[in-house]
């Protein structure tokens, strides 16, 4: 291998070591290592931006206007609201939801499917008394599983189709991986139902900690009369950067604000809320002008109508990762004051404040009351849920999407038109009958996460110009000596590591060039391969950051890190094996 080969080992190694680091978000790291291979002559700029007009990115692209509309029109939320029913215990409810989001996942990409199903099953749990522990995790990986089923079930799938006809081999069609993704699904189902009464633990929520804790962590004080405080603003009276505690709320007489600003003027009698430490309340008691509420109205788990509480979960592209809440500006930029932090399923007992964020991250936030409409599908966030309310259902215009939905497969599956023409159709459809705005439809729109996936065309584009490819091909191939099936057997192992270590998509292009490669030179048919990449770049069951919907459920299932390895990993087995018994009988050798 040249020194072109050798710098594109170093630049993925340092891609996969800067994204496990995660205090740059995966767009910055994608596009600076694409710009790298470019400015050092190993990709030239057009094989650099390949992946901007690939045909799975641009179907990727189409498919928010769809995903978008599922959102606006409550239409996923509606369903699961229906299936979950009244409360009937935790094992029929385990069964119709990991079976309804196995399903849906097979048509409708899964983030939208998690996001509204979390918030369904969080007010079911709230009215049923079954933890949501025992139901989130099941019902994530079912949406993993059933997105295997069909090309439009996840991105990885398109992009995978996209690598195929790129490398000049046969056009997938839309059903091609169910006769081994549908039995992988029934087998993770059966699975799922029978262990996770056992293998997952009785956790609270995040809001269910901070609402029995409130009486631990918030403080309320008020503004004495001829104290030195009334009259002055929050910033004068030095309640705007404490050490200890931080100000969420200002309840007068019949007015509550949330998300009090440095210029308001504090009078008498005004009762201060503080969020901190246990000790929050000797720093107040120092300050002339505030004494400590004698009785306590604060309380999470009876929201008012003036109270407007949501959880949300941060994703990699949050700019608030890596930084405090404080650094990143978090409540000038989204109204909204962070009342509790939960990582690792436990409740930090630090000021939010001085917390450096993670991806992941549960906050529990105070805000107005249009938060969800203008950031329920921001990519700042994976998943947004209002407590103290749901969004109404438009059941005519969830009707019509859904039908659109619906036509879109048949044209796929019957008719055989191309994935993205039948997608562009179905969202120009549901734009013309006025199923989504456009201010929803530009939110929904995740550009951050396109630039990543075309980004990673070049890093793959990298490892099957400069030879890296073929030499990882010849190495397994040295492995596995002349039999396939073993061969098949290291490149889905490969594809599960890489897909816990880094992400699914990226997993995929990085191992398509070399699945492709081992298939050439043992001369069989590269469809094996292919599939067994579709299903193990998929299969990211043992971590939190394995799939980005494992850390949409992370916080609101009170989840910590050693229950992914516990249910994930016997679950990665099974559809490891299952799938690998079925690959060489329905795509021969």
């Amino acid at each position: 291998m040249g020194w072109q080969a050798w710098l594109t080992i170093g630049v993925v190694l340092a891609t996969l070591g800067l994204l496990w680091w995660g205090r740059l978000g995966p767009d910055k790291v994608l596009a600076g290592a694409a710009g790298l291979l470019m400015l050092s002559g190993v990709l030239t700029p057009a094989q650099a931006l390949a992946g901007f007009w690939n045909p799975g990115v641009l179907t990727v692209a189409v498919l928010f206007v769809l995903v978008a509309a599922l959102r606006s029109t409550g239409a996923i939320h509606w369903i699961g609201r229906g299936v979950l029913g009244p409360p009937r215990g935790e094992l029929r409810a385990r069964l119709r939801l990991s079976g309804l989001a196995g399903v849906l996942s097979a048509f409708v990409n899964n983030t939208p499917i998690v996001a509204t199903l979390t918030s369904a099953v969080e007010t079911w749990s709230r009215a049923s008394g079954v933890p949501p522990s025992k139901l989130l995790l099941p019902m994530n990986y079912a949406t993993i599983l059933g997105g295997m089923c069909t090309l439009l079930g996840t991105s990885t799938n398109l992009i995978v189709a996209g690598l195929v006809v790129a490398h000049g081999l046969p056009a997938m069609a839309m059903f091609d991986p169910f006769p081994v993704a549908f039995p992988v699904l029934l087998a993770g189902l059966l699975y799922l139902a029978v262990a996770s009464r056992w293998l997952l633990p009785v956790r609270r929520s995040a809001f269910d900690q901070a609402a029995q804790d409130a009486r631990e962590y918030a403080v309320e004080m008020l503004v004495t009369e001829g104290g030195g405080l009334a009259g002055k603003s929050v910033a004068a009276a030095g309640l705007r950067h404490l050490k200890g505690s931080f100000l969420i709320e200002l309840s007068r007489a019949r007015d509550l604000l949330t998300a009090v600003g440095p210029d308001t003027v504090l009078r008498a009698g005004d009762r201060l809320v503080f969020v901190g430490g246990t000790d929050a309340v000797r720093e107040l008691r120092r300050i002339p002008g505030l004494r400590p509420a004698t009785d306590q109205w604060f309380k999470l788990d009876t929201v008012s109508g003036k109270r407007h509480l949501a959880e949300l979960v941060l994703s990699r592209f949050s700019p608030a990762v890596g930084h405090t809440l404080r650094e990143s500006g978090f409540r000038d930029r989204y109204g909204a004051v962070v009342i509790a932090v939960n990582r690792h399923g436990q409740r930090l007992h630090q000021k939010p404040g001085d917390v450096v964020m993670q991806a992941g991250d549960t906050l529990l936030v105070e805000t107005e009351p249009d938060f969800t409409a203008r950031f329920g599908t921001a990519s700042d966030f994976l998943t947004v849920t209002l407590l103290d309310g749901e969004r109404p259902v438009d059941r005519r215009r969830a009707l019509t999407t859904l039908g659109i939905l619906g036509v879109m497969v048949l044209a796929n599956s019957v008719l055989g038109l191309p994935i993205l023409w039948s997608a562009v159709g179905a969202a120009l459809a549901v734009v013309l009958a006025r199923c989504v705005r456009l201010t929803e439809l530009w939110r929904s729109l995740d550009l951050r996460l396109l630039l990543v996936i075309a980004c990673s065309f070049a890093l793959g584009a990298a490892v099957d110009r400069t030879g890296v490819a073929a030499a990882v091909a010849s190495g397994l191939g040295g492995l596995a000596g002349s039999d396939p099936f073993a061969s098949l057997v290291l490149v889905y192992v490969m594809a599960v590591a890489f897909t816990e270590l880094l992400t699914n998509n990226a997993a995929a292009i990085l191992l398509f060039p070399i699945a492709v490669g081992v298939s050439g030179q043992l001369g069989v048919s590269p469809m094996p391969f292919v599939i067994a990449l579709m299903i193990g770049a998929s299969a990211g069951f043992m971590t939190p950051i394995g799939y980005q919907t494992n850390l949409m459920v992370y916080g609101p299932g009170g989840y910590r890190f050693g229950d992914y390895v516990r249910l994930g990993a016997p679950l990665s087995l099974v559809v490891g094996l299952v799938a690998l018994w079925l690959i060489p009988r329905f795509f021969p050798f």
